[in-house]
Protein backbone atom coordinates (compact mmCIF):
# COMPACT_ATOMS: atom_id res chain seq x y z
CA UNK A 1 0.00 0.00 0.00
CA UNK A 2 1.37 3.29 -0.48
CA UNK A 3 2.59 5.48 2.24
CA UNK A 4 0.65 8.03 3.42
CA UNK A 5 1.07 12.07 1.89
CA UNK A 6 -0.89 14.47 3.86
CA UNK A 7 -3.30 14.47 6.48
CA UNK A 8 -3.95 10.76 6.73
CA UNK A 9 -4.47 10.80 2.76
CA UNK A 10 -2.64 8.80 0.42
CA UNK A 11 -1.91 10.31 -3.04
CA UNK A 12 -4.66 9.15 -4.73
CA UNK A 13 -7.29 10.64 -2.01
CA UNK A 14 -5.36 13.85 -1.52
CA UNK A 15 -5.29 14.56 -5.09
CA UNK A 16 -9.42 13.52 -4.94
CA UNK A 17 -9.56 15.57 -2.07
CA UNK A 18 -8.03 19.15 -4.10
CA UNK A 19 -10.21 18.03 -7.19
CA UNK A 20 -13.82 19.90 -6.89
CA UNK A 21 -14.68 17.91 -10.11
CA UNK A 22 -14.95 14.88 -8.14
CA UNK A 23 -18.25 16.08 -6.56
CA UNK A 24 -19.61 17.24 -9.86
CA UNK A 25 -20.82 14.94 -12.89
CA UNK A 26 -19.24 17.30 -15.67
CA UNK A 27 -17.62 20.46 -15.15
CA UNK A 28 -17.90 21.26 -18.27
CA UNK A 29 -21.25 22.10 -18.01
CA UNK A 30 -20.44 25.28 -15.54
CA UNK A 31 -17.23 26.30 -17.82
CA UNK A 32 -20.07 26.70 -20.65
CA UNK A 33 -21.59 28.39 -18.62
CA UNK A 34 -19.19 30.97 -17.30
CA UNK A 35 -18.41 31.60 -20.97
CA UNK A 36 -22.42 31.77 -22.46
CA UNK A 37 -23.71 34.32 -19.06
CA UNK A 38 -20.48 36.71 -19.34
CA UNK A 39 -20.48 36.63 -23.11
CA UNK A 40 -24.39 37.57 -23.34
CA UNK A 41 -24.20 40.28 -20.04
CA UNK A 42 -21.56 41.51 -22.06
CA UNK A 43 -24.09 42.59 -24.69
CA UNK A 44 -26.46 43.70 -22.05
CA UNK A 45 -25.16 45.47 -19.62
CA UNK A 46 -22.87 49.15 -20.80
CA UNK A 47 -18.88 47.46 -20.24
CA UNK A 48 -15.44 48.59 -20.87
CA UNK A 49 -13.25 46.08 -21.31
CA UNK A 50 -9.59 45.10 -21.59
CA UNK A 51 -8.23 48.52 -19.46
CA UNK A 52 -4.44 48.05 -18.51
CA UNK A 53 -3.75 48.43 -15.10
CA UNK A 54 -0.04 47.67 -15.27
CA UNK A 55 2.23 46.74 -17.92
CA UNK A 56 1.73 43.45 -18.91
CA UNK A 57 -1.11 42.08 -21.72
CA UNK A 58 -2.46 40.31 -19.29
CA UNK A 59 -2.85 42.99 -16.45
CA UNK A 60 -6.39 44.36 -17.39
CA UNK A 61 -9.89 44.48 -16.27
CA UNK A 62 -13.47 44.71 -17.40
CA UNK A 63 -15.59 47.25 -15.95
CA UNK A 64 -19.35 47.71 -15.38
CA UNK A 65 -19.77 51.49 -14.63
CA UNK A 66 -23.52 51.90 -12.26
CA UNK A 67 -26.23 53.59 -13.25
CA UNK A 68 -25.47 56.29 -10.87
CA UNK A 69 -23.02 58.24 -9.12
CA UNK A 70 -20.33 57.23 -5.93
CA UNK A 71 -21.62 53.68 -5.94
CA UNK A 72 -20.38 50.55 -4.28
CA UNK A 73 -18.07 48.08 -6.68
CA UNK A 74 -17.45 44.49 -6.14
CA UNK A 75 -14.28 43.50 -7.79
CA UNK A 76 -14.33 39.73 -8.76
CA UNK A 77 -11.46 37.45 -9.53
CA UNK A 78 -11.88 34.19 -10.86
CA UNK A 79 -10.53 31.11 -9.73
CA UNK A 80 -9.36 27.91 -12.09
CA UNK A 81 -6.37 26.57 -10.00
CA UNK A 82 -4.56 29.79 -10.62
CA UNK A 83 -3.91 28.57 -14.36
CA UNK A 84 -7.11 28.39 -16.18
CA UNK A 85 -10.13 30.58 -16.80
CA UNK A 86 -10.22 34.65 -17.54
CA UNK A 87 -12.32 37.31 -16.58
CA UNK A 88 -13.83 36.75 -19.73
CA UNK A 89 -15.85 33.87 -18.25
CA UNK A 90 -16.73 36.20 -14.89
CA UNK A 91 -18.67 38.83 -16.80
CA UNK A 92 -22.37 37.02 -15.55
CA UNK A 93 -22.69 38.71 -11.88
CA UNK A 94 -22.94 42.29 -13.78
CA UNK A 95 -26.43 41.21 -14.68
CA UNK A 96 -27.68 41.87 -11.76
CA UNK A 97 -25.37 43.83 -9.79
CA UNK A 98 -25.63 46.64 -12.14
CA UNK A 99 -29.37 47.18 -12.25
CA UNK A 100 -29.27 46.90 -8.23
CA UNK A 101 -26.71 49.90 -8.22
CA UNK A 102 -23.29 48.55 -8.22
CA UNK A 103 -20.18 48.82 -10.43
CA UNK A 104 -18.51 45.59 -11.18
CA UNK A 105 -14.78 44.41 -12.20
CA UNK A 106 -13.14 41.36 -13.18
CA UNK A 107 -9.69 41.04 -12.77
CA UNK A 108 -7.50 39.29 -15.28
CA UNK A 109 -4.31 37.99 -14.21
CA UNK A 110 -1.14 35.78 -15.89
CA UNK A 111 -1.74 32.08 -15.53
CA UNK A 112 0.55 29.05 -14.42
CA UNK A 113 2.90 27.73 -15.51
CA UNK A 114 4.13 30.97 -17.17
CA UNK A 115 3.70 33.22 -14.23
CA UNK A 116 4.60 32.31 -10.82
CA UNK A 117 1.89 32.21 -7.64
CA UNK A 118 3.87 35.00 -6.63
CA UNK A 119 3.84 37.45 -9.70
CA UNK A 120 -0.01 36.07 -9.97
CA UNK A 121 -0.31 37.78 -6.05
CA UNK A 122 1.07 40.54 -7.04
CA UNK A 123 -0.54 41.24 -10.55
CA UNK A 124 -4.18 40.92 -8.81
CA UNK A 125 -3.08 43.62 -5.75
CA UNK A 126 -1.88 45.79 -8.52
CA UNK A 127 -5.11 45.45 -10.27
CA UNK A 128 -7.40 46.08 -6.97
CA UNK A 129 -5.18 49.04 -5.93
CA UNK A 130 -5.59 50.45 -9.72
CA UNK A 131 -9.25 50.30 -9.29
CA UNK A 132 -8.87 52.10 -5.44
CA UNK A 133 -6.89 55.13 -6.88
CA UNK A 134 -8.97 55.35 -10.18
CA UNK A 135 -12.52 55.08 -8.27
CA UNK A 136 -13.31 58.53 -8.29
CA UNK A 137 -13.11 58.23 -12.06
CA UNK A 138 -14.79 55.58 -12.84
CA UNK A 139 -18.05 56.75 -10.79
CA UNK A 140 -17.43 54.40 -7.79
CA UNK A 141 -17.38 55.52 -4.04
CA UNK A 142 -14.13 54.39 -2.99
CA UNK A 143 -15.16 53.40 0.71
CA UNK A 144 -17.91 51.26 -0.88
CA UNK A 145 -15.31 48.57 -2.68
CA UNK A 146 -15.97 44.86 -1.56
CA UNK A 147 -13.26 42.34 -3.12
CA UNK A 148 -14.81 38.76 -4.04
CA UNK A 149 -13.18 35.80 -5.40
CA UNK A 150 -14.15 31.92 -5.87
CA UNK A 151 -11.80 29.08 -5.44
CA UNK A 152 -8.28 30.33 -6.46
CA UNK A 153 -9.82 33.79 -6.56
CA UNK A 154 -10.76 33.17 -3.20
CA UNK A 155 -7.09 32.43 -2.07
CA UNK A 156 -6.11 35.64 -4.20
CA UNK A 157 -8.50 38.17 -2.71
CA UNK A 158 -7.39 37.24 0.56
CA UNK A 159 -3.88 37.74 0.04
CA UNK A 160 -5.21 41.37 -0.79
CA UNK A 161 -6.29 41.53 2.88
CA UNK A 162 -2.86 41.14 4.44
CA UNK A 163 -0.36 44.34 5.39
CA UNK A 164 2.36 45.09 3.60
CA UNK A 165 1.78 45.38 0.10
CA UNK A 166 -0.33 48.58 -0.12
CA UNK A 167 1.45 52.32 0.43
CA UNK A 168 3.39 53.02 3.73
CA UNK A 169 0.69 53.45 6.77
CA UNK A 170 -2.22 51.99 4.35
CA UNK A 171 -3.85 48.80 5.62
CA UNK A 172 -6.22 46.55 3.69
CA UNK A 173 -9.35 46.61 6.29
CA UNK A 174 -9.44 50.52 6.03
CA UNK A 175 -9.42 50.35 2.39
CA UNK A 176 -11.85 47.64 1.69
CA UNK A 177 -15.59 47.83 2.83
CA UNK A 178 -15.63 43.45 2.94
CA UNK A 179 -14.92 40.69 0.68
CA UNK A 180 -16.71 37.62 -0.48
CA UNK A 181 -14.86 34.65 -0.41
CA UNK A 182 -16.20 31.57 -2.44
CA UNK A 183 -14.64 28.05 -1.76
CA UNK A 184 -11.48 29.09 -1.14
CA UNK A 185 -7.87 27.35 -0.58
CA UNK A 186 -6.47 29.24 2.13
CA UNK A 187 -3.32 26.93 3.53
CA UNK A 188 -1.37 25.79 0.41
CA UNK A 189 0.27 23.18 2.20
CA UNK A 190 -1.55 20.31 1.55
CA UNK A 191 -2.03 21.62 -2.37
CA UNK A 192 1.38 21.22 -2.99
CA UNK A 193 1.18 17.51 -2.47
CA UNK A 194 -1.41 17.27 -5.60
CA UNK A 195 -1.37 17.15 -9.01
CA UNK A 196 -2.09 21.09 -8.55
CA UNK A 197 1.28 22.01 -7.92
CA UNK A 198 2.41 20.29 -11.03
CA UNK A 199 2.78 23.67 -12.97
CA UNK A 200 2.97 25.97 -10.13
CA UNK A 201 6.23 24.71 -8.81
CA UNK A 202 5.46 25.70 -4.67
CA UNK A 203 7.93 23.99 -2.15
CA UNK A 204 7.40 23.93 1.25
CA UNK A 205 8.58 27.88 1.80
CA UNK A 206 6.36 29.30 -1.02
CA UNK A 207 3.53 27.50 -0.35
CA UNK A 208 3.86 28.63 3.94
CA UNK A 209 4.57 32.05 2.32
CA UNK A 210 1.66 32.07 0.44
CA UNK A 211 -0.93 30.46 2.56
CA UNK A 212 -2.78 33.70 3.25
CA UNK A 213 -4.14 31.85 6.81
CA UNK A 214 -0.81 31.64 7.92
CA UNK A 215 -0.84 35.50 7.87
CA UNK A 216 -3.78 37.57 8.52
CA UNK A 217 -3.58 40.53 10.01
CA UNK A 218 -5.14 41.34 13.54
CA UNK A 219 -7.74 43.27 12.23
CA UNK A 220 -9.93 41.94 8.97
CA UNK A 221 -13.49 43.77 6.81
CA UNK A 222 -16.13 42.37 6.94
CA UNK A 223 -16.26 38.97 5.49
CA UNK A 224 -18.66 36.15 4.03
CA UNK A 225 -16.96 33.05 3.89
CA UNK A 226 -19.20 30.84 1.56
CA UNK A 227 -18.73 27.31 0.12
CA UNK A 228 -21.23 24.95 -1.34
CA UNK A 229 -22.56 21.95 0.32
CA UNK A 230 -21.64 19.59 -2.29
CA UNK A 231 -17.42 19.82 -1.57
CA UNK A 232 -14.68 17.21 -0.61
CA UNK A 233 -13.91 17.86 3.05
CA UNK A 234 -11.04 18.93 2.63
CA UNK A 235 -12.31 21.96 1.02
CA UNK A 236 -14.59 21.62 3.36
CA UNK A 237 -12.13 22.34 6.23
CA UNK A 238 -10.34 25.14 4.79
CA UNK A 239 -13.14 26.87 4.50
CA UNK A 240 -14.23 26.13 8.58
CA UNK A 241 -10.58 26.96 9.36
CA UNK A 242 -10.43 30.49 7.76
CA UNK A 243 -14.51 31.16 9.36
CA UNK A 244 -12.78 30.41 13.06
CA UNK A 245 -9.43 32.38 12.22
CA UNK A 246 -11.35 35.24 11.17
CA UNK A 247 -13.88 35.41 13.57
CA UNK A 248 -11.65 36.83 16.10
CA UNK A 249 -10.11 39.46 13.68
CA UNK A 250 -13.47 40.46 11.75
CA UNK A 251 -16.44 42.83 13.15
CA UNK A 252 -18.61 40.71 11.33
CA UNK A 253 -18.02 37.29 9.77
CA UNK A 254 -20.57 35.06 8.07
CA UNK A 255 -20.12 31.44 7.19
CA UNK A 256 -22.44 30.27 4.77
CA UNK A 257 -23.03 26.47 3.40
CA UNK A 258 -25.04 26.57 0.62
CA UNK A 259 -26.45 23.03 0.46
CA UNK A 260 -27.73 22.52 -2.92
CA UNK A 261 -24.81 24.66 -4.47
CA UNK A 262 -21.25 22.73 -5.33
CA UNK A 263 -17.89 24.46 -5.91
CA UNK A 264 -18.62 25.76 -9.36
CA UNK A 265 -22.44 27.22 -9.70
CA UNK A 266 -22.00 28.80 -6.21
CA UNK A 267 -20.87 31.63 -7.47
CA UNK A 268 -24.59 31.91 -10.18
CA UNK A 269 -25.82 32.90 -6.64
CA UNK A 270 -23.51 36.26 -6.38
CA UNK A 271 -26.33 38.21 -7.85
CA UNK A 272 -29.12 36.57 -7.32
CA UNK A 273 -31.17 38.43 -4.57
CA UNK A 274 -33.67 35.88 -3.73
CA UNK A 275 -30.56 33.71 -2.85
CA UNK A 276 -28.68 33.69 0.39
CA UNK A 277 -25.17 34.29 -0.79
CA UNK A 278 -26.92 36.74 -3.00
CA UNK A 279 -28.90 38.85 0.05
CA UNK A 280 -25.31 38.50 1.63
CA UNK A 281 -23.92 40.57 -1.40
CA UNK A 282 -26.22 43.18 -1.54
CA UNK A 283 -26.29 43.92 2.22
CA UNK A 284 -22.57 44.00 1.84
CA UNK A 285 -22.83 46.71 -0.70
CA UNK A 286 -25.17 48.31 1.31
CA UNK A 287 -28.05 47.81 -1.71
CA UNK A 288 -30.89 46.88 0.13
CA UNK A 289 -35.11 46.64 -0.87
CA UNK A 290 -36.73 44.64 -3.69
CA UNK A 291 -39.84 44.10 -5.32
CA UNK A 292 -39.92 41.66 -8.16
CA UNK A 293 -42.56 41.52 -11.52
CA UNK A 294 -42.94 39.12 -13.91
CA UNK A 295 -42.82 40.24 -17.61
CA UNK A 296 -43.21 38.42 -20.66
CA UNK A 297 -41.30 34.83 -21.23
CA UNK A 298 -41.79 34.33 -17.53
CA UNK A 299 -38.55 36.12 -16.61
CA UNK A 300 -38.25 38.02 -13.62
CA UNK A 301 -37.65 41.85 -13.57
CA UNK A 302 -36.00 43.22 -10.32
CA UNK A 303 -36.83 47.18 -9.23
CA UNK A 304 -34.12 48.37 -6.65
CA UNK A 305 -34.06 50.66 -4.31
CA UNK A 306 -30.51 51.98 -3.03
CA UNK A 307 -30.16 51.95 0.52
CA UNK A 308 -27.75 52.01 3.31
CA UNK A 309 -26.95 48.82 4.69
Amino acid sequence: MSSLVYGGYHQADLDRQYSPSSCVADISTFLTAYAVQSAQTRTEVPVRTDILYGSLPCETVDFFSAPGPDAPLLVFVHGGYWRELSKSDSSFPARGLVPAGAAFAAIDYGLAPEYRLDEIVGQVRRGIWWLVENARDLGVDSRRITLAGSSAGAHLVLMALLDGWMPAGTHPTDVFAGAILLSGVYDLEPVRHTYVNEPLGLDADAAARLSPIRHLPDRLPPLVIARGGAETAEFARQHSDLVKAATSRSAAVSDLVITHRNHFDITFDLDDPDSELGAAVLRQLGLSGRTSTKTAGNSVRFDWDIGGS
